[in-house]
């Protein structure tokens, strides 16, 4: 079913928090197959009015078994990206068999309605993202994305840019933020890199580098799981 934007928009911020002017950006589409764009994109706002058009529609479920995980997802307004492509996006990432499906004992499905949804996947500019996560306790510096339960928020210009030194196309960083920090929503937490040269576990900070590991956007590998030594806590 085509994914398009709902009539109504859900307002995560303070309306007195006065919004950012963004600048006009053309909507782009992110498909993340074969064909790819796979450079960084330029021109997007670094703040907006914290309001979000949320994806109208509802994805097939994903997944063989287990419980079923309902998501939404949601694009600030006047960051110049289109919801329905961010929502196909994600699609693709969370219904891939190296996405957490890979278990067996997980469903997935997008939905549009508050009431159905485990949780919500936001694309936010950076000043949003950060309000966003701050009020959940975390500090972001405008420059990573974060997870507060019930809500996966998406950096738009970690989105946009990935990060430097990543060493790998633009989707590859794409789908490691999506797993990331759908990851957490799930009850994941943070990873190490085994060792150089091998894959970066999903759970690893990758954003804030790979410590010799290369980059990789997927929790499971060769059909098992893959993972690094635990690092919370430690």
């Amino acid at each position: 079913m085509a994914v398009g934007a709902t009539a109504a928009t859900v307002a995560v911020l303070r309306p007195d928090v006065p919004p950012a002017v963004p600048p006009a950006v053309a909507p782009t589409g992110y498909g993340l197959g074969a064909g790819a764009r796979a450079t960084p994109f330029a021109g997007y706002p670094t703040g907006g009015p914290g309001r979000f058009n949320t994806a109208s529609g509802r994805s097939p479920v994903r997944g063989h078994d287990g419980p079923l995980r309902r998501y939404r997802v949601a694009v600030e307004e006047g960051s110049g990206q289109d919801v329905g492509a961010f929502a196909a996006a994600v699609d693709e990432v969370l219904g891939d068999p190296r996405s957490w499906i890979g278990s067996g004992e997980l469903r997935v499905q997008r939905v549009p309605e508050v009431a159905g949804a485990d949780f919500t996947i936001f694309l936010a500019t950076p000043a949003t993202s950060e309000r966003m996560c701050a009020a959940g306790g975390l500090r972001t510096e405008r420059y990573t994305s974060c997870r507060l339960p019930g809500q996966v928020i998406i950096n738009l210009a970690r989105w946009m840019e990935a990060v430097p030194d990543y060493g790998a196309p633009l989707e590859t960083y794409r789908r490691y933020v999506v797993n990331h920090e759908v990851g957490h929503e799930f009850g994941e937490q943070h990873q190490a890199c085994p060792g150089p040269g091998e894959p970066a576990p999903v759970m690893q900070q990758q954003t804030y580098g790979l410590d010799g590991c290369v980059a990789n956007a997927w929790p499971y590998l060769d059909g098992g799981r893959y993972e690094g030594a635990p690092t919370d806590g430690v």
